[in-house]
């Protein structure tokens, strides 16, 4: 699936040659040179993974994915280190100190392609096509369709995605502020009691199979999904 990427990357011929491979595949990308810049843009709207130079004008990439594990909003964005240097002890340090993978320039776009594809089903399943199954419950992101026990289920956009997210974070409690941001995205101010209103909506659709007992609520923290 598209997924929306900032690539921090100060080198244009490099960024230029970087996000053209990137939308080729359909990804969607946002671009920084700097490492305040491309805070600037995480600050606007949290992107699903962050492509990120170690060596940048400024703030270094390694300071910068600092600054995103030491928030709690930014703490689960998938960072990825881009760095010329190729030495062992330089792979711990970017990997220790919060990305999840790291590649060696120079780099092939297939390889970059592997690497992001690996990141996002190990840290945001939701964002991959990966078709997912619960106790009878299928539901296929390529394409957007839904069954309980091989019957066609019908659901709206909203109530897709919120049951893809609780797929793929099963058995996990969420409040309604975290649906909010990872459902609806951080950048969309709407109430949190719109939630329940899309939660009400998803257990309707998922009635027809009996599905609806696996959205449980959890008093006074939020919602999640539970096959136990």
């Amino acid at each position: 699936m598209p997924a929306n990427i900032l690539l921090v990357e100060d080198e244009p011929a490099i960024q230029e040659l970087i996000a053209f491979n990137l939308q080729q595949a359909g990804h969607h990308v946002l671009r920084a040179d700097s490492a305040e810049a491309g805070m600037h843009l995480v600050k606007t709207a949290l992107p699903d993974l962050v492509l990120l130079d170690w060596m940048l004008p400024g703030m270094s990439g390694i300071e910068f994915s600092k600054k995103l594990r030491a928030d709690e909003r930014t703490r689960q964005v998938p960072v990825i280190m881009l760095t010329a240097r190729s030495e062992e002890s330089d792979k711990v340090i970017g990997l220790e100190t919060g990305a999840d993978d790291y590649i060696t320039k120079p780099f092939s776009p297939r390889e970059l392609q592997a690497r992001i594809k690996a990141v996002l089903r190990r840290r945001a399943p939701q964002i991959t096509d990966d078709v997912v199954e619960i106790k009878g419950l299928a539901l296929d992101p390529a394409t957007h369709r839904v069954s309980g026990d091989g019957i066609r289920l019908d659901l709206g956009p909203t109530e897709f995605r919120l049951l893809h997210f609780f797929m793929t974070h099963p058995e996990r409690v969420h409040s309604r502020s975290q649906l909010l941001d990872h459902v609806w995205g951080d950048h969309v101010f709407v109430e949190e009691r719109t939630v329940d209103v899309h939660i009400r909506r998803l257990r309707s659709a998922l009635e027809a199979t009996g599905h609806d007992a696996l959205i449980q609520t959890v008093r006074g923290t939020g919602y999640r999904l539970s096959a136990l």
